[in-house]
């Protein structure tokens, strides 16, 4: 037997089958970075409309975890769709560089700053390993394909920066929104600092609760405030108002104790310790707080209305000190006894109520947690270490009615990890109210969009509840509170404005270390130098990420106020997002950004955070350096970013099986237009056959959906979009017809030339739809492709060259009816194969039966049907005349299969009964005869 395979066209592509990525990606990073790709792509794209993604920036400490991973492939898919959509839109990627975690780390390595080593030293020991931090998550970054200006990031620790810090500070100041107060804040005796409540988040803690007796100091005047029974039996034995809480420790501060002026109390008699006592609670909580004494014999003597008991007073549980009761809205009987102990230093309401009563705060807990010297019965105890004592005292003192173990979720401090307690320090505040900032940032929100659309209901709620942000920390690595205040009045001085920008050039120059060196007589007039203090307070890191918008935004040339979009995780409604909005309104009257986009964050495959403790962790480094940086790419893309992003390597390695479907199809295209010039073989549009006209229009049909995709975030959609391409239009339909016409016809027919015309657009539109979530892959298929093209895709823009099929009788419809019948065929040479009567398609001849619509359009394709449908033969008959064929899911037609009778054609595998009629080609058919040696068979439809 001859061997004919020279006479075929057979695919040939030095593109590999394997994309062997990890191996491969690192070799096109040095490429890209060898020819300046940013920089290229920065000046194509010059003098188009912008498209501003302002990057959150992460904090400079620690290896990248899978969660930067989702947060970077996402803003990288945005910015370079935008490209691809004739957009300038340029990525400066930013880092966080102040605050506690790298002082923790600093501390660690040298000692704390002012003990082992002066503030100066410790502060450059602070910048360097935030540098060197900033170096490792840069080169992960970059590794993972994401595109930017890397030599120019923006570092909030930049002197520039720091510098614009300050001065947006001053901004604010100027228009009215900082000020200086005395509350309880969130404090971290970890860390030694406030903390805002966007560093606040919370994890289940058990504590002590307890209920204890505040002894009425006049119990006949607390008698007096209730109606007695009717038996007008005021009992016997002690009076006393009756608190639960879960933080002894804070017993020692408390001040009062506060009712609610309409909630209902009752005076139960009942015996206590062997002793009669009469105690208050509120009257709805009076069985539970019962059953928690362990007191089964009780009855209630009186009821009164909250209102009645305030100007009363009680004694402190364990000091010498008279408390007076309040009334205060924020008492509600949810738990505990309807009665709140008040310690105006630990709690916002408690600070509140004791304010607007003229009770001061104590300030007995030092920074470290530790009660201060003069505290009685407590000097020198930490407040993680002293509820055990609080409780032994009131003990020793017979108050306490009650202990036991309490579950709650209670406020810690998300980077330390470890519990807060509410502190009253003196602090500095951006005030939401004082100029109507919540108002103001509130009803900007309708400006912005959000993705999802729960993000608005999240950010609104959440923006609702935030109280005046603290601003100040009491730190040595962070950017200056840079402000002068009179020594006496703690007022401002009055020429602010001009002392920031002072300060601010100084900063520039020499860094934070330039505030912190400087005394008062360096900037202010010998006299306002005797009148006035420095302010040595830090910034919140908040503010510092916060003011972004200013300091790099409103800063670097190729970048317009305001962002187009904001990308973060969720988390970020009450942390980035909030604190961009409140200081974009605070500086700017508006918000920094059009858009919110919000993604969840990385879990397992069965929905459990990553933690080292469950071995659950999927590193993106492994990721790399074992399937490749574009699966890590598409596993972001394939997965629905609204919820959580569930991650392991078995999902990961899905995603190969993926990955390998799409590439496999960029393969076949690529091998089929070997020896395709575009410039000279390209058929026009309009002599191509029908089907590769179909398969042309149908890419630009896809084309407008996926673009539209990309303009809405929606990755996934995309995803799924391309793979059913490449799995059913190509795969399943066109690329498996136009395989026989492809090989077997002659190399510079019509046939073949427009079956690589249109996949040579195909593969110019696909290579484009893939770049900006496989931009490894895609990069490296354009530089395999043939024709005369620029150096990389990612300074192209969207395929123009597609055209759509207009044919009058045999369009869209028309083969969306045809690609039905070839699945529904399929299906039935699947049944007969499984039944044994055929083995390969080809050895199959088909009869179909239609209805009159249908034959009649099934006819149109004539002897081409059979190609479309991968037989070697097939006839279309009237549905009336079936008898033996089988009935299908598809209405209005049946089907017949039956093993061709006739010898198999050794060149193209048909099944022909023309076979052994040329004398020259005994074994081969006459199709192929003739495309040997004749002018080539002519094909018009398939």
């Amino acid at each position: 037997m001859s061997d004919y395979k020279h006479t075929l066209n057979l695919p040939h592509t030095d593109f590999p089958m394997r994309g062997n990525l990890a191996k491969r990606e690192p070799d096109m990073l040095k490429h890209w970075y060898d020819m300046n790709l940013y920089e290229e792509i920065r000046s194509v794209q010059q003098g188009r409309d912008k498209f501003i993604l302002h990057d959150g920036p992460p904090y400079a400490n620690g290896d990248i975890h899978i969660g930067h991973a989702v947060n970077k492939i996402i803003k990288d898919m945005i910015v370079k769709s935008k490209g691809l959509s004739g957009y300038d839109a340029p990525y400066i990627p930013g880092w966080d560089c102040h605050g506690l975690p790298i002082e923790h780390k600093v501390e660690g390595m040298i000692g704390k700053a002012g003990d082992k080593v002066d503030v100066k030293t410790f502060r450059n020991k602070c910048r360097d390993y935030a540098a060197k931090q900033i170096k490792g998550q840069k080169e992960s970054f970059k590794r993972m394909g994401v595109f930017g200006d890397w030599d120019n990031p923006y570092l909030t620790m930049n002197f520039q920066s720091e510098a614009d810090i300050i001065r947006a500070l001053g901004k604010i100041a100027d228009h009215g929104h900082l000020v200086k107060g005395y509350k309880p804040v969130y404090w971290s005796v970890v860390g030694g600092s406030a903390l805002a409540e966007a560093e606040v988040e919370y994890h289940d803690k058990v504590s002590t609760q307890i209920d204890v007796r505040y002894e009425a100091t006049d119990p006949q005047a607390m008698l007096n405030a209730f109606t007695l029974e009717e038996t007008g039996d005021g009992g016997t034995g002690e009076v006393a108002v009756v608190i639960w809480t879960t933080t002894p420790w804070t017993l020692p501060s408390s001040q009062a104790v506060s009712v609610g002026a309409e909630i209902d109390y009752v005076l139960v008699q009942c015996t206590v310790n062997d002793m009669p006592a009469r105690l208050v609670l509120a009257e709805t909580l009076v069985d539970e707080a019962m059953g928690r004494f362990g007191l089964a014999d009780y009855h209630i003597i009186g009821r009164a209305k909250g209102r009645a008991l305030k100007t009363l007073s009680v004694t402190h549980p364990f000091y010498n000190k008279t408390l007076p009761v309040l009334l205060g809205d924020h008492v509600t009987v949810d738990a505990g006894t309807g009665c709140v102990h008040t310690a105006p230093d630990h709690g916002v309401d408690d600070f509140i109520i004791g304010r607007a009563n003229g009770i001061e705060t104590l300030n007995y807990l030092d920074d470290n947690g530790v009660f201060r010297a003069n505290v009685e019965r407590f000097a020198g105890e930490h407040v993680y270490k002293v509820d055990p004592k609080v409780v032994a005292v009131l003990e020793e003192k017979g108050r306490l009615l009650a202990k036991d173990k309490f579950h709650h979720s209670y406020p810690h401090c998300w980077r330390t990890k470890t519990p807060l307690i509410f502190r009253a320090t003196p602090q500095w505040f951006i005030s939401m109210n004082k100029e109507k900032l919540l108002d103001s940032a509130m009803s900007s929100l309708e400006q912005v969009q959000f993705t999802p659309d729960w993000g608005k209901k999240r950010m609104t709620s959440m923006l609702g509840q935030s109280p005046d942000w603290c601003v100040s920390r009491q730190r040595t690595w962070g950017v200056p509170i840079a402000l002068f205040i009179h020594k006496d009045t703690e007022e401002l001085h009055p020429n602010t404005p001009a002392l920031i920008e002072a300060v601010a050039q100084k900063v520039e120059k020499e860094g934070i270390d330039a505030w912190f060196d400087l005394e008062p007589a360096d900037i202010l007039d010998a006299d306002d130098a005797e009148h006035y203090l420095k302010v040595t307070d830090t910034l919140d890191v908040w503010f510092d990420s916060g003011v972004t918008h200013y300091s790099v935004i409103g800063r670097r040339e190729e970048l317009s106020y305001p962002a187009d979009v904001y990308v973060e995780g969720s988390d970020q409604h009450r942390g980035w997002f909030q604190s961009s909005l409140k200081t974009g309104i605070a500086i700017n009257n508006q918000p920094p950004y059009k858009h919110l986009l919000t993604h969840g964050f990385a879990v397992d495959a069965n929905g459990r955070k990553m933690s080292k403790s469950l071995g659950n962790i999927v590193a993106p480094k492994k990721v790399f350096d074992t399937l490749g940086a574009d699966v890590l790419r598409l596993w972001v893309a394939a997965t629905d970013y609204s919820g959580e992003l569930a991650v392991s390597d078995d999902i990961l390695k899905r995603t190969s099986d993926s990955y390998r479907r799409i590439r496999n199809t960029a393969r076949f295209l690529l091998s089929n237009i070997n020896g395709f010039n575009p410039e000279t073989d390209r058929v026009a549009p309009e002599d191509m056959l029908l089907l590769d006209r179909w398969a042309v229009d149908r890419a630009l049909l896809l084309q407008k959906e996926v673009v539209d995709s990309y303009d809405n975030y929606s990755f996934l959609k995309v995803y799924q979009k391309v793979h059913n391409f490449c799995s059913l239009d190509m795969g399943g339909f066109y690329l498996d017809i136009v395989k026989d016409r492809q090989y077997t016809t002659k190399a510079d027919s019509l046939a073949r030339r427009s079956c690589q015309s249109a996949m040579y657009q195909v593969l110019e539109a696909m290579v484009r739809w893939i770049a900006p979530i496989l931009s490894f892959t895609a990069d490296e298929l354009w530089q395999a492709m043939p024709g005369k093209r620029g150096t990389s895709v990612f300074l192209e823009t969207w395929y123009e060259g597609l055209v759509p099929l207009t044919h009058e009788s045999m369009g869209r419809e028309y083969w969306e009816t045809v690609m039905t019948v070839k699945t529904t065929v399929n299906k039935a040479m699947e049944a007969a194969r499984n039944a044994g009567n055929i083995g390969a398609g080809l050895e199959a001849e088909v009869t179909l039966y239609a209805e009159d619509a249908l034959q009649e359009k099934l006819l149109k394709l004539g002897e081409e049907l059979r190609f479309v449908l991968i037989t070697s033969g097939a006839t279309v008959k009237p549905l009336s005349e079936a008898v033996d064929a089988v009935d299908t899911d598809m209405e209005g037609l049946k089907i017949s299969v039956v093993k061709s009778r006739h010898e198999k054609c050794p060149r193209c595998w048909h099944r022909r009964e023309d076979i052994g009629q040329y004398e020259a080609y005994k074994a081969l058919c006459g199709r192929c005869v003739d495309n040997i040696e004749g002018e080539g068979e002519r094909r018009q439809f398939a």
